[in-house]
């Protein structure tokens, strides 16, 4: 009867968690390929990225964006027109040594100011009684500046 069965399923259940597992259970990676010709296009010509931005100044039908009249658009247009951040045709070392030689110039400047800063013109006022404390209620974080003269 039914103690049976149970019994049954329980001993299947055993064996199986006993067995070793021979099938992956974890996800496997899948690689992503671009496919040579987007489907999607259909038979929409298949133009080279090149950015507006390399073309020359003038010359063209609409000079703002670098164009002539019915000139087909490639299809990442909104990233190849003018208006998309700029190329940029610096190389990394270059940019790196740059912003280097930047950085040099700022610390420089500010440690030559640093340098040159001149002492104050007067002397801070000393007060008497300890910098006034009982005078100002009291507490230590009241006190005013107690001021010690420096001996030459």
């Amino acid at each position: 009867g039914i103690n049976a069965e149970y019994g049954m399923q329980s001993l299947s259940l055993a064996a199986r968690r006993a067995a070793p597992r021979l099938v992956r259970t974890y996800a496997t990676p899948v690689e992503f390929k671009q496919p040579k010709v987007d489907p999607q296009l259909g038979d929409y010509p298949q133009l080279p990225p090149i950015s507006a931005q390399r073309r020359p100044a003038k010359g063209w039908w609409n000079n703002q964006e670098r164009r002539n009249f019915g000139e087909t658009l490639p299809e990442q247009y909104e990233v190849l027109s003018l208006w998309a951040p700029d190329v940029f045709t610096i190389s990394r070392e270059k940019a790196l040594k740059q912003f280097g030689i930047a950085v040099a110039v700022f610390l420089g400047f500010v440690m030559t100011v640093r340098a040159n800063v001149p002492d104050r013109p007067a002397a801070p006022r000393s007060y008497p009684y300890g910098g006034l404390v009982a005078e100002l209620g009291g507490l230590d974080a009241n006190k005013a500046a107690v001021y010690e003269a420096e001996e030459e």
